[in-house]
């Protein structure tokens, strides 16, 4: 019964709108039935005159009309609209529904979207040139309630996102400061549903467009750049394995639009270098109260929920109970033509809007620099010293001191939607890719730190490595610490229940990365980093997957090839206890361990080859994690379990690490002439099981993969090259030998699998 009621209501509204559009286009308006009708049937559904008000608004809104009385109509609808919209942001949108929105429905509904589209091309579709100009009050006002349906609806959204013509006119609409906000958020809003992604080189005049916004305008339009050069998150787990991915860049040769919009900000003159300059500014550099008081009034459109108001409530609340002297200015600001809300300004506040500002910057400098033009970034990200201004910034705003009962969002500070935990996560991923297999990461250094390695060298008798020395000083951090420095003290400090250790791990992980360095390994492990890692992996009760994966890869790198690292270890694992504790942590996941794992292993084979060295003599001998990886039995069972965990069509750039750890097992082997006797005991194994050819198969299968993934990507086969100091050729040679399709070889997997069981995989592969 209620879906034929609401069919009928729905039928009923068409066939009015019908009439009324029918009017419009034959020149007659409404006729006096249909206006009666309207009036009566008004009444009934609650239209609240809308109907009526677009009809004068259409019948007013030729070039040449009175735009007063257009701007008063359009007051008059902003009124219905506003404070549903506003309920809206202030509820969860997914359980937010349209019939909450009445009024905006009805507008919708009778033609008010479209029609204020219309009113605000109208200039630019005529050749016309004496028809009185739009007053920017006016444009903004419909920018505003444009966006309030587009927070109502989310067909409004899609239909706007559909009109290539509208969007591109929106970004002309930026040029001016005065309508900049309420189009940068529109916009914000329509580009995040759109299909396919715009191409900013399609924006009219861009370069001179970016040029003309002031430092707060360009933070803002980072937030519509980064729609528009991230890749669209497919939201399907299949879409996400290496296969697939595999598959799709075979089909999609050329740059993705993504990529090309990267490019097109590069050729911006001056556009790296400001952003380094908002992102390395200080509180003090930035616009004054009354400039944050201007842009307050419109921040409630900026925000999908009330989520940074409240933030910014709270530490004025705290501000104040804090504060002993003086008395704070109270200002009254009006929030969307709402309600006025008396907020006070404290320098805290000042703190959360500069930090807004700095997600957004940091977002799209980070993603620029895991772009295919990463080393031009790289090197304007340096020659702007971004580093070192994020070093300046990193105790007075990046880490700065909080309260211990300061909470945001009514939540505790892990929660990462706030704005504070949201900049600590971009400035940590920012010194993720900045440092990941780069000779730039020495910058994260000052000079007294960048000596301490040179010291470190020179006393362990080995070559300073290249880039150390090749490191510009002129360029590196200053004053008393560096920023990788900075970051280990605030990482030895962190809560055991923090989500920032992961984040803080693989920054830290992604300095040591690459080619093995012992002096930047010495550089950490006097810092006391490796006892915090076994703390947090053996003491601290730490449950998380995520985390503990982090600091398996972070131990992995520190330990790899390090004599004194495995000293320490077995100092601080001085128990059964605690080595059992340690090894259940490893053994509960291998997916998320085996990066340390493959360490341990390639360092026990380089230490077997230097027992002239009492050291390496004492430590084999001492060290538990090298005695339990020296027995054989238990190296077969972690490469059966590596090799069963995984299969083609579930590799991903997550788990593929497995197959690259067996593949280490088995390389060493092969140098030592022992591969036949593991691919025997892999045999022995599968039977013992009861499923013979399984595992054999699908190993087959997988080194298949192997060699089209591999073989066509420079950096993947650098990287394998660079982490295990084994040489790609013996890689691909290993790899070949183990498929060799001569089952009289005994270094092929052919020959461990009966011919029963041949191929049970053969079409793994055929996607």
């Amino acid at each position: 019964a209620r879906l034929g009621a609401s069919r009928t209501r729905r039928n009923s509204n068409k066939n009015i709108l019908t009439r009324i559009r029918h009017g419009q286009i034959s020149g007659g308006g409404l006729s006096r039935g249909t206006e009666a009708l309207l009036q009566e049937r008004d009444h009934q559904a609650k239209w609240h005159g809308i109907p009526l008000m677009l009809q004068r608004l259409y019948d007013g809104s030729h070039l040449n009309s009175d735009l007063s009385q257009i701007h008063s109509i359009i007051k008059e609808v902003a009124s219905f609209l506003s404070m549903e919209a506003m309920s809206f942001v202030t509820e969860d949108r997914r359980t937010a529904q349209e019939s909450s929105s009445p009024n905006t429905y009805t507008f919708d509904l009778f033609g008010g979207v479209d029609l204020l589209v219309e009113i605000l091309m109208r200039p630019t579709l005529t050749t016309q040139t004496n028809f009185p100009k739009m007053s920017d009050d006016l444009v903004k006002d419909c920018l505003s309630v444009l966006y309030n349906c587009c927070i109502c609806m989310e067909g409004v959204t899609k239909s706007l996102a559909s009109q290539d013509d509208f969007v591109m006119f929106l970004f002309t609409l930026m040029s001016n400061k005065k309508t900049f906000l309420q189009t940068a958020t529109l916009i914000e809003d329509i580009l995040g549903v759109r299909k396919e992604m715009i191409q900013l080189e399609g924006i009219p005049n861009l370069p001179s467009l970016v040029q003309s916004f002031n430092q707060q305008q360009l933070a803002n339009f980072c937030r519509i750049l980064s729609v528009t050069i991230t890749e669209p998150d497919l939201g399907n787990d299949d879409k996400h394995t290496l296969l697939a991915k595999n598959a799709q860049q075979k089909t999609n040769l050329c740059p993705s639009h993504s990529e090309v919009n990267q490019v097109a900000l590069l050729k911006i003159p001056g556009f790296i270098e400001r952003l380094c300059k908002l992102a390395t500014r200080k509180v003090s550099e930035a616009s004054g109260a009354s400039s944050l008081l201007l842009e307050l009034q419109d921040w409630y459109t900026l925000l999908d929920n009330a989520l940074v108001l409240d933030a910014l409530m709270q530490m004025a609340t705290e501000d104040a109970e804090q504060s002993s002297t003086g008395q704070t200015s109270i200002y009254a600001v009006e929030v969307g033509s709402l309600h006025t809300l008396r907020l006070d300004l404290p320098q805290s506040m000042k703190i959360v809007h500069e930090i807004m500002y700095k997600v957004e910057v940091l977002y799209v400098l980070c993603v620029l620099l895991i772009g295919r033009q990463r080393n031009q970034v790289h090197r304007m990200l340096a020659e702007f010293k971004l580093i070192p201004g994020l070093n300046n910034l990193f105790d007075k705003l990046i880490w700065r001191k909080q309260t211990s009962t300061h909470v945001l969002h009514g939540q505790n500070q892990n929660c990462d939607c706030s704005p504070e935990i949201s900049f600590k996560i971009q400035f940590l991923r920012l010194l993720q890719s900045f440092s990941d297999h780069h000779e730039n990461k020495y910058l994260l250094l000052n000079a007294q730190e960048l000596n301490e390695l040179s010291a470190i060298s020179l006393k362990a008798n080995i070559p300073e490595v290249e880039a150390l020395v090749n490191t510009d000083r002129t360029l590196i951090c200053d004053g008393k610490k560096g920023l990788l420095t900075r970051l280990l003290s605030v990482m030895k400090k962190e809560p055991a229940e923090s989500s920032f250790r992961f984040w803080q791990a693989r920054a830290v992980e992604s300095f040591l990365r690459g080619s093995t360095s012992y002096a930047d390994q010495v550089f950490l492990l006097k810092r006391g980093l490796l006892e915090h890692i076994l703390f947090c992996i053996i003491d601290s009760g730490c449950k998380s997957r995520d985390v503990l994966q982090s600091y398996f890869d972070l131990l992995g790198e520190l330990m790899k090839f390090n004599i004194d690292s495995f000293k320490r270890f077995n100092k601080y694992v001085n128990t059964e206890e605690k080595f059992q504790t340690f090894m259940t942590q490893i053994n509960s996941s291998l997916v998320d361990s085996n990066m340390l794992v493959r360490c341990i292993i390639l360092s026990l084979d380089r230490f077997e080859s230097q027992t002239d060295d009492v050291r390496v003599v004492e430590v084999l001998s001492e060290c538990s994690l090298l005695s339990y990886m020296v027995r054989v039995e238990n190296r077969l069972t972690i490469l059966f379990r590596l090799v069963n965990i995984i299969n083609v069509q579930t590799l991903t750039q997550e788990n593929v690490s497995c197959l690259n750890t067996s593949l280490v097992v088995l390389m060493l082997a092969r140098r030592r002439g022992k591969l036949s006797f593991y691919l025997q005991a892999l045999r022995e194994k599968e039977y013992a099981e009861k499923y013979p050819g399984c595992l054999l198969n699908n190993f087959h299968n997988l080194l298949r993969f192997w060699q089209r993934h591999y073989l066509n990507k420079d950096k993947d086969s650098t990287c394998l090259e660079n982490s295990s100091c084994i040489l790609f050729t013996y890689w691909k040679e290993t790899v070949s030998v183990l498929l060799d399709s001569d089952r009289t070889s005994l270094c092929a997997i052919a020959s461990y699998i009966d011919e029963a069981y041949m191929d049970l995989g053969r079409d793994f592969l055929e996607v």
